[in-house]
């Protein structure tokens, strides 16, 4: 009789478990985990197709200074690989100090996005670079200035000859090279990659129960889904209202009332702090947040549910995310 009734609690204990998130992860199906598989090629545009020496180019670009107009920015300046390609700040700060009112992106595993910046006015990468290089806040160059400056440069003249032949060095070369690097620019493999590829042991049983959770009763996958975690959509996800309207000074439509992109979630343990205008600290306080109760507001994005997640789940969530950290990241010529 007392064997039956221990083996009934624990059936019990363990449905209550499952039922709470708090079964454990090993037993996630491999269908779930093929949904987060990292692609095996990256995707280049017909017109701006890859090759070495304009992603070397590029990337020789990215981190000089000169891009700017005082020749003391350079994208490396906001975009720092230590800081998971964002600056650390709650926003970021441009030419003459100026602050911008948002906070830096990440600029890792861009190739598959289909609008970009924070309000995704932008629709590729080639057409970010202009905005970065000529808004006030951000780099301020005079485009024909720059020009000449890199044309007076025997590498870079050289360079751009062999990567451009009788094209020379124009803005269009110029953010060709640059946004080649950047869709090169992965991040590498991690703990839950190697999960994904069959590995039961390559990340712990309270990560493991993070992703149950994650992809489960927390309903993270609604907007953090496919291998970069990141819908490439807009949501309002009901942080404080203020004058950054968000999406909607881009559409005009009024569902996209403070709406921001989803940030993919790799990496995201060194991207600190968070939120379009970096004003929460750190990422337990993220997902405290995303715990509700939120605004009440016509543009409330539909996918936010109050999942009442206990502080035990949180930390499987936090072991689930750390698990998406990579060192180092993936060399841009890898995939070719």
């Amino acid at each position: 009789m007392w064997k039956t009734f221990t083996q009934a609690t624990l059936a019990l204990t363990f449905l209550l478990a499952a039922a709470s998130g708090q079964a454990s992860g090993s037993d996630v199906s491999p269908a779930a985990l093929a949904a987060f598989k990292r692609p095996d090629t990256v995707p280049h545009p017909a017109g701006n197709p890859y090759s070495a020496a304009k992603a070397a180019l590029g990337e020789k670009l990215f981190f000089d200074p000169r891009l700017s107009r005082d020749n003391d920015i350079s994208c490396a300046t906001c975009h720092d690989p230590a800081r998971g390609w964002e600056d650390g700040r709650p926003t970021a700060i441009g030419a003459d100090g100026l602050r911008n009112e948002r906070h830096t992106p990440s600029v890792q595993n861009l190739a598959w996005s289909r609008a970009l910046l924070w309000d995704g006015r932008t629709p590729t990468l080639e057409s970010q670079v202009w905005f970065a290089l000529t808004a006030h806040d951000e780099m301020a160059q005079d485009v024909g200035r720059l020009t000449a400056e890199l044309a007076a440069i025997p590498d870079y003249a050289a360079a751009f000859a062999a990567v451009f032949p009788d094209r020379g060095i124009s803005l269009i070369t110029l953010s060709a090279a640059l946004a080649t690097y950047q869709r090169e620019n992965l991040s590498g493999d991690t703990p839950f990659d190697r999960w994904v590829a069959g590995d039961p042991g390559a990340v712990p049983e309270d990560a493991r129960r993070g992703f149950a959770l994650f992809t489960g009763r927390a309903n993270c996958t609604a907007c953090h889904s496919g291998w970069n975690f990141t819908d490439g959509a807009f949501h309002d996800i009901g942080l404080p209202a203020g004058a950054d309207l968000g999406r909607f000074r881009f559409s005009r439509d009024a569902a996209d009332k403070y709406a921001f992109k989803t940030p993919g979630l790799r990496n995201i343990t060194l991207r600190a702090p968070y939120m379009h205008d970096g004003s929460i600290a750190t990422l337990r306080a993220v997902l405290e947040h995303f715990n509700g109760p939120f605004p009440a507001r016509p543009s409330l994005s539909p996918a936010l549910t109050t999942a009442d997640l206990g502080a035990a789940e949180i930390d499987a969530l936090l072991a689930f995310l750390q698990a998406l950290e990579s060192t180092p990241d993936i060399p841009r010529d890898s995939e070719h």
